[in-house]
């Protein structure tokens, strides 16, 4: 079993779960961060140290603080950690179950683990560090079978930088110039509403302002 676990959660309850359940697995050596930045000095000082951590347990999202933070999400905390140390395990234990935003996270191969907070939340725990102790992946069933289910949209470079500039304020007919002079294409307004309704139906948003706050929600621009 692992030896060395950093887990980062700021809600004492569920820290107190996940102690719970770490030291039923007989997993003695724990340390908890309430914050991502804290995390990370943690961990580089176990690494240089030579005492590194074997797994990682996280949240993606955390309260705001009132030190300015470098690191504010658990996907950029274990994306800093897995560049220090690509070897470390990484399992996400999250409340957020969007089946969209799991894929986004998942596809980019650096977790191992993902767990939704629900009723079972702590019990899924569990089963997720033995699996990835045995090298194996772990998804909560719940969000396995939605991922099933959904016709997953995926989300290209074009989709993000043509919303990026809607959430700046561009007009089409701007979108639509400076992808003409970026030669990114398709460029034409035409192309660019079909490709905003397309994207509308398929998110079930009622406006583009609406896209937007969507998917800037699920972190997928």
């Amino acid at each position: 079993m692992f030896k060395k676990v950093l887990a980062a959660e700021d809600i004492d309850n569920i820290k107190l779960g996940v102690a719970s359940i770490l030291e039923q697995l007989d997993i003695l050596e724990i340390t908890h961060a309430q914050y991502c930045d804290e995390a990370y000095i943690k961990f580089k000082k176990a690494y240089v140290t030579d005492t590194s951590f074997d797994l990682l347990i996280t949240d993606l999202s955390f309260k705001d603080s009132h030190r300015d933070e470098r690191l504010t999400s658990g996907e950029q905390l274990f994306k800093a950690l897995k560049e220090v140390d690509p070897s470390l395990k990484v399992i996400v234990y999250s409340m957020e179950d969007h089946p969209q935003r799991f894929n986004t996270l998942w596809q980019s191969g650096l977790i191992d683990g993902y767990v939704c907070k629900d009723r079972k939340g702590l019990e899924n725990l569990k089963d997720a560090i033995k699996a990835v102790y045995r090298d194996e992946k772990y998804v909560s069933k719940n969000l396995e079978d939605a991922v099933k289910q959904k016709n997953l949209v995926e989300i290209s470079n074009y989709d993000i930088e043509l919303l990026g500039l809607l959430s700046e304020g561009s007009t089409v007919e701007e979108i639509s110039d400076y992808f003409q002079s970026k030669n990114l294409k398709p460029y034409s307004k035409r192309s660019i509403e079909r490709r905003l309704r397309e994207l509308k139906g398929e998110f079930g948003a009622k406006t583009t302002i609406h896209l937007v706050r969507l998917l800037t929600d699920l972190r997928l621009i």
